[in-house]
């Protein structure tokens, strides 16, 4: 099984939107260098503004970069069921351990539809699959009921739930306790510390693009049972995550608050506008947060 802290790593552009895979290699190297595994094309890697190739490059170029130092997963989820297998396909071959799909986008699903689309999906990879639960952005919720089933299947090894709410994390976590065989991957922040504490396999962190150290020190902390160092940096981690979001667009604030610290990464592709009163909070927060590793 796969565990520890991941983050879900930025992709940076050029000043024509264009991918920059020579910025994304030293994003790479920093988070290796702090211990944190890497998930690519995700949320904060703007998977919503990439097309199908730059998807499969991005999950290339991450696993060269990472040359084994750390694990990669790659975000594969697309709204249509052959469109996440098309892709799955392709990046299945490129050396990532493991891969992860959102739930379906403006398609209103039940909850037969999301099993169906997972289930067909997971037959059709070699590379293990986990669920990927964001209802607010994606308007479908993957049901703990439907997770449990989904469980069953040999190929999908467990969850990142992204939902936002202790409530919904503790449901899957209660999932997981039932099983050796099915993990769960935190999604908010806020609940690393939380999730850990419950049995969580690790987490994939958005503000671990800013504070790689700060998040790796959580997870090395409780693995250490030195819950008061954890909980410090939980504290800290907690208190960048409510500065930040409340600025904007969760995964806009954590690339422009590193982009201010290392321009080469870039502005998040339009229609993403970043007005000059929150720009200059997001500068404030950078300095405060943002850091170097090694």
């Amino acid at each position: 099984m796969i565990t520890g802290p991941f983050v879900a790593i930025v992709t940076p552009f050029d000043r024509d939107e264009a991918l920059d895979l020579a910025a994304l290699r030293r994003q790479v190297d920093r988070q290796a260098a702090a211990g944190n595994g890497v998930f690519c094309a995700g949320t904060n890697g703007e998977f919503y503004a990439l097309s199908f190739e730059e998807k499969v490059q991005l999950a290339e170029t991450c696993v060269e970069a990472a040359a084994g130092r750390v694990p990669v997963l790659a975000h594969i989820g697309e709204i249509a069921t052959g469109q996440t297998i098309a892709l799955g396909r392709r990046v299945e071959r490129l050396g990532v351990k493991a891969v992860s799909a959102i739930t379906p986008s403006f398609i209103a699903c039940s909850q037969a539809e999301l099993t169906d689309h997972y289930r067909r999906v997971a037959d059709a990879l070699s590379v293990p699959l986990y669920l990927y639960n964001i209802p607010a952005r994606t308007g479908n919720t993957l049901e703990p009921d439907t997770v449990r089933a989904l469980a069953d299947h040999p190929n999908i090894i467990g969850i990142k739930d992204s939902a936002g709410s202790q409530e919904s994390l503790d449901a899957f976590l209660a999932i997981a306790r039932d099983r050796s065989d099915f993990d769960v991957l935190v999604g908010p922040d806020s609940l690393v510390l939380h999730g850990l504490r419950h049995g969580a396999a690790g987490c994939i962190s958005g503000l671990g693009n800013v504070c790689p150290v700060t998040l790796n020190g959580i997870h090395a902390a409780f693995v250490r049972d030195d819950l008061a160092a954890a909980e410090a940096q939980q504290a800290r981690f907690s208190a960048l995550r409510k500065e930040l979001y409340a600025l904007g667009f969760p995964p806009a604030m954590v690339k422009r608050a590193l982009c201010h610290a290392m321009p080469e990464v870039g502005r998040s592709r339009g229609p993403v506008l970043i007005g000059e009163e929150a720009d200059r909070r997001i500068a404030e927060i950078s300095r405060a947060y943002v850091e170097a590793v090694g």
